[in-house]
């Protein structure tokens, strides 16, 4: 980052601050999210709002081998009390908060102190990857699903209390929780965020809401955004939102579902070819790399040891590495949408769950698909019905040491990240193993369920 370039990023965030003052705006947060999976803060004055701009906000490198219990490890180029970053708010994503009063948020991306890009941010990987797709004339619009599970009082060892008794997408949990989602849609309104759908889900006190596609980078922005918002609202209502992977052991869990559509200029290329379902060749190749990665990408996706206790077959999961149109038990589901909604043809990975950090997400999904472009790769023929049933699909990895012996065999995603990210992302994931190595299903629900 240039003087250039936070002199005018001053300037803008003092026409900013003048802004937040106005509408009463006190402090700003700074997030990012690490690779646990758990997003970070470091919060400002709004009045502080373009020195921030200007000299950023330090904090220390650590905490890209912080682990879900707040506990460290550490990797070959990170770890210790050693150095110090500075955290810049990403302006153009400045937000008032609807829901917490006085204040607002920002997305931040970390450099350090001489202004160069930290090897190890994760929201700068998905900028790269962004930037490499564009390089070959190349856009993708992206979208998470946010499901949680809502309850009025958490146990550390029991059953949670559900506010609603009502049954898996019944009209009845709409009605007992009608004030607290009207709320929730009435803020994210006011944050100009662009709700698809909101509706009850399969498991106890669970919903789901879907938000607009957006670039890459503002599609992990949202998914942020909109888990705070939730966050935030509940909160307010007196309720405790579960993002956990699993609440329950042996239930049907909460996923982080990605959607995805790829663009060249104006022409959705999940459409109008001669590939399979209308795809074109070049969607197809993408889509080939991505279901060809995909056991890597569990690392990445599903990275918790909680996520394989929801990574079971016959769940709607995506337990299988394959892919199907429509077919929800497939890891990748294609949407073909109808005939003359241009934009609605897309792709879905269903087998990645709320502990993954998104830009992670979005970033090795691009790396993972341009690789299957660059191998001129083509998709296996689909599945059709559960292929639980059918006996002839590959199992995804059932563990998170597996998943991760996979992730290292990642030429594509080393390459892509550097070393630095990659190691420390490999790192967390070892710790995580064992941290949890002795823990029964449960016990390891428990312990994950509200720390998203």
């Amino acid at each position: 980052m240039g003087t250039g370039d936070r002199e005018r990023a001053y300037e803008r965030a003092r026409q900013e601050a003048e802004r937040l003052a106005v509408d009463g705006v006190s402090g700003v947060a700074l997030t990012w999210v690490d690779n646990a999976g758990l997003t970070r803060v470091k919060a400002v004055p709004a009045a502080r709002l373009p020195h921030a701009a200007r000299r950023g906000v330090g904090m220390s490198p650590v905490f890209d081998v912080y682990l879900v219990d707040d506990s460290m490890t550490t990797s070959p180029h990170i770890g210790g009390p050693d150095g110090d970053l500075r955290l810049f708010p990403d302006l153009d994503r400045l937000t008032p908060l609807a829901a917490q009063p006085g204040w607002a948020w920002a997305p931040a991306d970390r450099y350090d102190q001489a202004g160069a890009a930290h090897p190890a941010c994760q929201r700068l990987f998905a900028r790269r990857m962004t930037e490499r797709a564009r390089e070959r004339g190349l856009t993708l619009r992206m979208g998470f699903e946010t499901e949680w599970v809502i309850t009025s009082d958490e146990a550390t060892d029991d059953e949670p209390r559900y506010p609603s008794a009502g049954p898996a997408y019944g009209m009845a949990r709409v009605v007992d929780l009608s004030g607290y989602l009207a709320d929730l849609l009435g803020v994210l309104r006011t944050q100009r965020i662009e709700v698809l759908q909101l509706h009850p889900e399969y498991s106890p006190g669970q919903f789901e809401v879907s938000v607009a596609p957006a670039d890459p980078v503002g599609a992990a922005d949202l998914a942020v955004l909109v888990r705070e918002t939730i966050r935030a609202v509940s909160g307010r209502a007196g309720l405790r939102p579960l993002f956990g992977p699993v609440v329950r052991a042996g239930g049907v869990g909460n996923g982080g579902h990605l959607h995805m559509s790829l663009w060249q200029d104006d022409r959705n290329l999940c459409r109008d070819g001669d590939g399979p379902h209308g795809m074109t060749a070049t969607s197809e190749a993408f889509l080939a790399g991505v279901l060809r990665a995909l056991p890597a990408l569990l690392a990445v996706g599903a990275p918790s040891p909680a996520s394989y206790l929801r990574l079971e077959p016959s769940r709607w999961a995506g337990a299988y590495q394959c892919w199907g149109l429509e077919n929800r038990e497939a890891a990748l589901r294609f949407i073909t949408g109808a005939p003359d909604d241009p934009g609605a043809a897309n792709a879905e990975v269903k087998c990645f769950d709320p502990a993954a950090n998104p830009y992670l997400v979005t970033g090795s999904v691009i790396a993972a698909g341009l690789a299957g472009l660059d191998a001129g790769l083509t998709l296996p023929a689909p599945v059709s019905g559960d292929p639980v049933v059918q006996g002839r699909e590959r199992r995804l990895p059932t563990s998170l040491p597996e998943a991760l012996e996979r992730f290292e065999d990642s030429a594509v995603l080393r390459e892509a990240m550097g070393d630095p990210l990659f190691e420390s992302i490999a790192a967390v994931r070892r710790a995580e193993s064992e941290l949890f190595a002795k823990a029964s299903p449960q016990e390891i629900a428990t312990a994950t369920r509200g720390r998203y």
